[in-house]
């Protein structure tokens, strides 16, 4: 048994263990552990510093999950876009690969709580249906396998799934997502990334939430992987209590780019039933967008999207920088809340775009007057 296997088996993973080593109400710690599966590494854990830090809120459950917030069980509509158990096809050209139903951390903010942890609606019974769905679609050309977490696979197993995929002419990219590296960096094995060089191209997103998660043992699983050619991003999400805040979420981004993970993209939180409470305003992420972009370089910069619900695909937002129109120009503002102005070579727009009626407003307070420099350009 490999080391990262007995870690597991060293687990939190049981209402007794709530009861007993955190004090929970059994009546409490039983409907928590019956509604979404508790499993918590020694490693994990060993990242908590007091009750309540932004790592006790990831893992450990909380008798908020047990209200009725009238939020849907799937919100993004996955089962909808469920041709068979194991895929979720929502794009034209890739679709999402459910291996495995385990993770070696369940998140309590998982969107998927429905399935995750549920080993009758996600096991390795539909690897094949999968693999015959992927094989009998042509305009499938990125694979993104998920769960669960790919990386709880034994690598005999995972393998298995990879040179199958590889086998399929048409199936161009392999996206593994996986948090192991963030939660179990164990996992990462000089034979896990032998296996995985022989697949490529092969792309890793993993899920890093907070600096604190940003240890010696995460950024020697990234290196190893990394040195092995397969380039990693990160999507991360944004929670409150957790990371809602611009100087946490600029030191984390700031880490991960030290540790060769790109910041790839930061969720507004889903709107999952029994995760309303890490919920934060739109307006809280585009805050934190806002002091990230010029005070931090680009490549550490992800895009922050809404995941729509009802399986509407990513939608980027952004802080507004385009602020109107004067004539042939379009007013803008940088990061410092500096004003400029861009002689377009549209003279309508071909966006809707109001204009500048009033003066804008800095974040300082003070107001901006409506002064347009009057630009000449030859068309």
């Amino acid at each position: 048994m490999e080391l990262w296997q007995e870690m597991l088996r060293q687990s939190v993973d049981s209402a007794k263990d709530l009861i007993e080593r955190f004090g929970f109400d059994e009546q409490a710690a039983k409907k928590l552990n019956s509604l979404f599966h508790i499993r918590i590494n020694p490693y994990y854990l060993s990242l908590i510093r007091q009750p309540g830090d932004p790592i006790w809120l990831q893992c450990i459950p909380d008798a908020l999950e047990l209200e009725k917030d009238g939020l849907p069980e799937d919100p993004l509509a996955e089962d909808t876009h469920s041709p068979v158990p194991s895929i979720v096809h929502r794009y034209p050209d890739r679709v999402l690969f459910l291996t495995t139903s385990q993770c070696s951390m369940y998140c309590r903010f998982c969107t998927r709580k429905r399935k995750v942890g549920d080993s009758r609606k996600i096991n390795m019974k539909y690897i094949q249906d999968g693999i015959e769905y992927i094989a009998s679609h042509s305009g499938v050309r990125d694979v993104i396998l998920s769960g669960g977490d790919p990386l709880m696979l034994t690598d005999f197993q995972l393998e298995r799934i990879l040179k199958r995929l590889r086998e399929i002419p048409h199936v161009e990219i392999i996206r593994i997502g996986t948090k192991m590296p963030c939660v179990l960096p164990q996992r990462v094995t000089p034979k896990l990334c032998r296996i995985l060089k022989k697949y490529h191209p092969i792309y890793i997103n993993t899920h890093f939430n907070h600096p604190w998660e940003c240890t010696p043992e995460a950024r020697r699983a990234c290196d190893m992987l990394s040195d092995s050619g397969i380039p990693l991003g990160n999507q991360t999400v944004l929670m409150k209590g957790i990371n809602d805040n611009p100087d946490v979420m600029l030191e984390l981004m700031r880490k991960l780019l030290v540790m060769r993970v790109r910041p790839y993209y930061l969720y507004q939180a889903d709107i999952t039933s029994g995760t309303n409470h890490f919920r934060t305003p739109v307006s809280k992420g585009l805050e934190i967008m806002d002091k990230l972009r010029g005070y931090t370089s680009g490549l550490a910069v992800p895009y922050y999207v809404i995941d729509a619900p009802g399986g509407g695909g990513k939608i980027p937002l952004l802080p507004q920088y385009v602020l109107g129109r004067a004539g042939k120009c379009i007013i803008l503002r940088n990061y410092k809340y500096e004003i400029f102005t861009y002689p377009d070579l549209e003279e309508e727009p071909a966006y809707h775009q109001p204009p500048m009626e009033k003066p804008y407003m800095r974040k300082d307070g003070k107001k901006v007057k409506k002064v347009v420099e009057t630009i000449t350009v030859d068309r």
